[in-house]
């Protein structure tokens, strides 16, 4: 028999106050037309309305949202036929009684439902509560004020489980979510390498441990390090699962040898194909340095410059002028790639505009900007931190300055080549080695003086 499917209680029925009216659906065929449901008294302001069904075809036209409470009768033949009377061939209780049971809740699985059986089948009774029935009542022993306690038990333990078995899923999906979203961050892929890496992320989102911020940093088998920060317009979910499309794809590329204007070019056909509206755009910082730790090849794509302090001096930023548009705003543009003479020992800061962007003052009127956080940066180094505990305070006071939790997603990067970097690098004779030119590189660009 094809199983019928009512209309299943809404969420504020399951949420029925005391005082609210309960709808009782009895469910049983009485061949002997013996049993009788109880007059059920009105306790502590609750009133029950009873329906009857003969078999489970017709309780799945009464089981609507008003119902609250199922009483099955579990010596209800299954296949919701009637059983025969005047034959002594009758179904009783027993696995039927349990196969009765499984199908009304399937049929209700937000209803709380109470087991009938005979006073003698405690072992039945004792199983349709394992299955899922909320109580069990003797066919024998059923009163009024027996039933009426019962049918509010029944009905508040089921609002329980609901809500547990709710608390449980969400839970279960926080933890699965959050499982995902570590996965998806970037492990640096830097063996062989001297430079100290460092990162701190913060999404905008709440509750949230990935952004449309991404960053990723790789050594190729030339030696060369390959470092890139970018972020993808909006901080939402599909933004941030654009971003580690476009993360994955940087990383494929640069171990594929592209670089510089090749490689945005790229991206950009990624993040065309893959953005769901032409509105959508990223920008970009891609910073590719010499195996000797002494230049580097800068492209930004709409990015901030990164910023640089060399020892004995004060940080400052990179030049950008030559910088080309963000990913997606133009069908062919270019990313011209200029050189960068990084020196002996350095540290490059690479962020995503939450950095600069989070307010500052008595009212918070003003924007900490570029210039605001160079000067910071400054603050910070002439304190003496580095590495790890550089980028947490520059978090930290950049939202201490913000006066709260920053709305943007946050991703700063910092590469360090320290005196002792130097020192295990001059023996092997590889200082002053020049940076391999891209394969990209035009004239151009392999013509520009260094900084």
């Amino acid at each position: 028999m094809p199983e019928p499917v009512p209309q299943q209680r809404t969420d504020a029925a399951a949420e029925a106050s005391h005082d609210a009216v309960l709808t009782l659906l009895v469910i049983e065929d009485d061949p002997t037309g013996t049993f009788t449901v109880p007059e059920l008294p009105a306790a502590a302001g609750t009133r029950v309305r009873i329906r009857t069904a003969r078999n489970l075809t017709e309780a799945g036209r009464l089981l609507t949202d008003d119902v609250d409470c199922i009483l099955l009768d579990l010596a209800l033949p299954t296949g919701g036929e009637t059983r025969a009377s005047g034959t002594g061939d009758t179904a009783g209780p027993g696995p039927d009684g349990l196969a009765t049971l499984e199908h009304v809740l399937r049929i209700a699985p937000r209803h709380a439902v109470l087991a009938l059986t005979a006073q003698n089948d405690t072992a039945l009774a004792a199983e349709a509560v394992r299955v899922g029935a909320q109580d069990y009542l003797f066919r024998d022993e059923l009163d009024g004020r027996l039933l009426s306690r019962a049918i509010r038990y029944a009905v508040e333990r089921k609002r329980a489980d609901v809500a547990q078995r709710r608390l449980t899923e969400s839970t279960l999906r926080a933890q699965e979510n959050a499982r995902l979203e570590r996965g998806l961050l970037p492990t640096p892929l830097l063996d062989g390498s001297d430079l100290r890496f460092a990162a701190r992320y913060r999404p905008g989102r709440s509750r949230a441990l990935l952004g449309g911020d991404f960053y990723d940093t790789v050594r190729t088998p030339d030696g060369t390090v390959h470092a890139m920060i970018g972020d993808v317009c909006g901080h939402g979910p599909d933004e941030a699962a654009l971003g580690v499309e476009l993360r994955i794809a940087w990383r494929a590329l640069t171990l594929a040898g592209l670089c510089g204007d090749e490689l945005l070019s790229t991206l950009q056909q990624v993040l065309e194909h893959e953005r769901e509206s032409e509105e959508i755009f990223a920008t970009l910082c891609t910073v590719d340095i010499a195996p000797d730790g002494r230049r580097a090849g800068l492209c930004l794509a709409g990015h901030p410059a990164p910023l640089i302090a060399r020892q004995g001096q004060a940080a400052r930023l990179l030049p950008y002028e030559d910088g080309g548009p963000a990913l997606g705003l133009l069908p062919r543009a270019r990313w011209p790639r200029r050189h960068v003479d990084l020196g002996s020992t350095w540290s490059l800061m690479m962020y995503t505009d939450g950095l600069i962007e989070g307010r500052m003052g008595p009212v918070g009127t003003q924007r900490l900007g570029q210039d605001g956080m160079v000067a910071m940066i400054n603050q910070q180094l002439a304190q003496g931190l580095t590495g790890e505990d550089l980028l947490e305070a520059a978090v930290a006071q950049v939202r201490e300055l913000n006066g709260g939790e920053l709305t943007d997603d946050v991703a700063v990067l910092l590469l360090d080549r320290d005196q002792e970097s130097v020192r295990r690098r001059a023996p092997d004779g590889e200082r002053g080695r020049s940076i391999p030119r891209p394969r990209n590189a035009n004239a151009a660009n392999a013509q520009r003086p260094p900084l």
